[in-house]
């Protein structure tokens, strides 16, 4: 029996057929979770740090530190459903993610929230990568395989967009812990159905895993990220130096190590695909760029407009729908006109959204706002469902898992990146226009009520939220430039194998 026979053997009878689209319909309830999880913070800050007096330092880690353990286990677990079964560690981490959530709505300070938003990137990791690798054995057929891939990315995509307005709904309504209870019926609906619909694969070709290379890849990513975000809070000094060289160091001999071994935990000769080295390139900048815009945009609606946090929510939903209809049909773009094409059109829609967010200003501009940010939510739709299209045919059956973990850790990372960098630009611009506080929150809070001061900060802000999109607008245009340049002309439709 070769491997694909047995991805079909094991999947159950008709797959793509009803049972097999109620098996995706479970399989999407953790994604949008882990994707709203991302962003439904945004909105929640304001009241939370109210509540829990955290430091500037401690609001970032609440912010980040889910995707910090996301982005640096993503591959590992990835390789681990690949080997003891994508539908077990996909039940094991939604049980992960559900206690988590539970300490999370009820936590007493900022650093029990940080440890379970720490608790929750670790269930987090364990969903992404073994949910849409186990697409692959719901979905033998191509075309069917890039329709559910679709619908599937639409809900990852849709999740972070979406989060901001669920949050701003429960804000309305409860306390900030609310945003982590909404968790609780959808994971136990995973874990009563999940057993009976979602084929269990585990591949019998493969090694164990290399436990060195495990040691090495999260010993690796987590200093890196951690520099760049102490740069960003703290400005670029010694700690961060070293910290950022000690986790380059340990990912140089990572990546040696991988071209030694047979079955390496990061496959570096998919790098070599000029398609798959595109993705990634565009998942990582689009999230840079996404994160960046939905944080800076969603302060500029409340504490520069003086909006509360569920009527900036509504405001973000034409974006939201724009990124899931865009992400439903990208597969079906990307096979009429090419997948070179469609990364293309779809980096220069993203940076084009990007750019009409210099029309927004202190007193107006909302319908800048609202042009500029559906104009982006399509080119992202249409870019992060090639991407995750791209990542599963890169890669025989068996090895989806490991190839989905570098894909998915693309997005993280870039998440994390956006907010980082992008954002401590923005800072950066804001704190130079005056004496001003760490944030325009605090700065508006200690004014007392100096409608100068206020004023004046509220310009900075919007500034540096100019300043910070357009440089992810540049971004974006520079990988739309390498996306033209270096993928070939001659190249297979959306979804066609090439192993």
């Amino acid at each position: 029996m070769t491997q694909v026979e047995a991805v079909r053997s094991a999947a159950p009878a008709g797959a793509g057929s009803r049972r097999a689209w109620l098996g995706l319909a479970v399989l999407l309830l953790p994604v949008l979770l882990v994707s709203m999880d991302i962003s439904v913070l945004f909105l929640a800050m304001p009241t939370l740090t109210t509540d829990l007096d955290p430091s500037a330092a401690q609001q970032l880690w609440i912010l980040d530190i889910y995707g910090f353990m996301i982005a640096g286990l993503l591959i590992t677990m990835g390789n681990l459903g690949d080997r003891i079964g994508r539908r077990n560690i996909l039940l094991a981490g939604a049980t992960v993610f559900g206690i988590a959530s539970v300490i999370a709505a009820f936590a007493p300070s900022a650093g029990v929230l940080i440890a379970a938003r720490a608790l929750m990137g670790i269930g987090g990791a364990t969903l992404l990568p073994s949910s849409l690798a186990l697409i692959s054995s719901l979905f033998p057929n191509v075309r069917e395989r890039a329709a559910a891939i679709g619908v599937w990315t639409a809900f990852f995509a849709g999740g972070s967009a979406i989060g901001p307005i669920i949050g701003g709904l429960l804000l309305h309504q409860y306390w900030w812990g609310a945003v982590f209870l909404i968790n609780i019926p959808v994971l136990l609906i995973l874990l009563a159905f999940g057993p009976f619909l979602l084929p269990e694969h585990r591949s019998m070709v493969l090694g164990p895993l290399d436990l060195p290379s495990v040691a090495l890849s999260i010993g690796g990513i987590l200093p890196v990220v951690y520099a760049i975000k102490h740069a960003a809070a703290e400005g670029i000094d010694a700690e961060g130096i070293v910290i950022l060289l000690v986790g380059a160091a340990i990912l140089a001999l990572f990546v040696r190590r991988q071209r030694h071994l047979d079955e390496p935990l990061l496959d570096l000769k998919l790098f070599r695909r000029a398609k798959f080295s595109v993705a990634i390139g565009s998942s990582l900048v689009g999230m840079m760029s996404l994160a960046a815009m939905s944080y800076l945009t969603s302060v500029y609606l409340q504490s520069v407009t003086g909006r509360d946090p569920l009527q900036a929510a509504l405001l973000g939903i034409p974006m939201a729908v724009a990124v899931f209809i865009c992400s439903m049909c990208g597969a079906r773009v990307g096979h009429r006109i090419g997948i070179r094409a469609t990364f293309v059109l779809a980096l220069l829609a993203s940076a084009l959204g990007n750019l009409m967010l210099l029309g927004v200003g202190v007193d107006g501009g909302l319908a800048w706002y609202l042009t500029g940010s559906t104009i982006a939510g399509i080119g992202y739709g249409l870019a992060f469902t090639l991407v995750s299209e791209v990542a599963v045919s890169s890669v025989p059956p068996e090895r989806a898992g490991s190839a989905v973990g570098i894909s998915e850790t693309s997005f993280e990372l870039g998440n994390a990146l956006g907010l980082a960098l992008l954002g401590s630009l923005a800072a950066l611009v804001f704190r130079s226009g005056g004496e001003y506080s760490q944030t325009l929150g605090e700065t508006i809070q200690d004014s007392g009520d100096d409608a100068a001061l206020i004023d004046s900060a509220r310009e900075s802000f919007v500034s540096g939220m100019h300043v910070a999109t357009t440089a992810g607008a540049v971004l974006l245009g520079v990988m739309a430039v390498i996306a033209l340049l270096a993928t070939g002309k001659r190249e297979r439709p959306v979804g066609a194998h090439s192993h």
